[in-house]
């Protein structure tokens, strides 16, 4: 499931919350199960709290994440979390860079389609000519031919 679905609408976890009763507790093993960030979370938390749910997070112990100690744990752990993703991706990124992998969005053109076009395009042929032979963007053609060689 997408990491951008709310905990309430994922299938499994709106099928615990149909079964699961008021007044009853709930036992998770890591705070990151009961939502995507610290605000849904803090919806799962709430709406929990509001039919007497007790939350029990196995990772942090038994605490009381409804009131205000529980909200500070939560957006301190949100934090942390964001923090872990930066360094995760920061990590990847050097890792590939260092495998001599390429990054970002494949070019649309080779190099010899942008030294051709740089060349057709001093030869007077137009922007939108170039962008139709190659089926790119216009922007594209500018990018590629770069504003300083354009005279008109």
């Amino acid at each position: 499931m997408s990491g951008k679905v709310s905990a309430a609408q994922r299938p499994q976890f709106a099928k615990m919350l149909s079964q699961i009763r008021d007044g009853e507790t709930l036992v998770v093993t890591k705070l990151d199960r009961l939502g995507r960030d610290a605000q849904d979370i803090g919806a799962t938390i709430k709406a929990l709290a509001a039919r007497r749910i007790e939350v029990i997070v196995l990772q942090m112990g038994k605490l009381d994440l409804t009131g205000a100690a529980g909200k500070h744990m939560l957006a301190a752990v949100a934090e942390m979390e964001r923090d872990l993703r930066v360094e995760r991706t920061q990590s990847d990124l050097a890792r590939a860079k260092a495998e001599g992998k390429t990054l970002g969005r494949p070019t649309s053109t080779t190099e010899e389609q942008r030294a051709w076009m740089a060349r057709q395009q001093q030869a007077v042929e137009s922007i939108s000519a170039l962008a139709r032979t190659f089926g790119i963007s216009r922007a594209r053609v500018m990018r590629v031919v770069k504003p300083t060689a354009i005279i008109q």
